[in-house]
């Protein structure tokens, strides 16, 4: 069962920047062909903008894993789990970072979470990740870890 799930769409600022491609194109192609001109121009753009959205990752918990993007973290190897805004959601994708974490992170999305890895044998100390929503993200995870505590518990 999902618990949580957020699509790390893009900012509506790079949908506008990435228009910038409209007028490069045109003053390539304007010289050549009028019409060849304008096609191009908005082939470009429209390409731009579904590999923005095609690849936008996902972010999901459910009642056994944490996925973001391709990549999933088996709740029951995850550690503490933090929510980041602000100066402290900079200072942990910048200052704080070790060089070997997961990274999932997102320029026009600046809160995060962080959550520790308790695998062994996995060279990341923990997984840095964007979110537009960090204490809900935390409040999944925590809430989940806790139904699988229950239910080894009773087993």
């Amino acid at each position: 069962m999902t618990n949580y799930r957020e699509k790390l769409w893009p900012a509506p600022w790079l949908f506008i920047s990435t228009a910038l491609v409209i007028p490069a194109s045109l003053l390539v192609f304007l010289p050549i062909n009028t019409t060849a001109g304008i096609v191009v121009a908005i082939v470009l753009y429209l390409v731009c903008v579904a590999l923005l959205i095609l690849g936008a990752p996902t972010i999901e918990v459910t009642d056994t894993e944490f996925r973001a993007g391709r990549a999933s973290l088996p709740l029951s190897i995850a550690g503490t789990v933090e929510g980041f805004s602000g100066e402290e959601a900079r200072a942990e994708r910048g200052t704080r970072l070790d060089a070997r974490t997961w990274l999932l992170i997102r320029a026009w999305i600046s809160p995060l979470v962080k959550i520790q890895n308790l695998d062994e044998r996995d060279s990341a100390p923990y997984w840095v990740v964007s979110t537009r929503h960090p204490d809900a993200v935390v409040a999944a995870v925590e809430t989940a870890k806790q139904r699988i505590a229950g239910g080894s518990a009773a087993d």
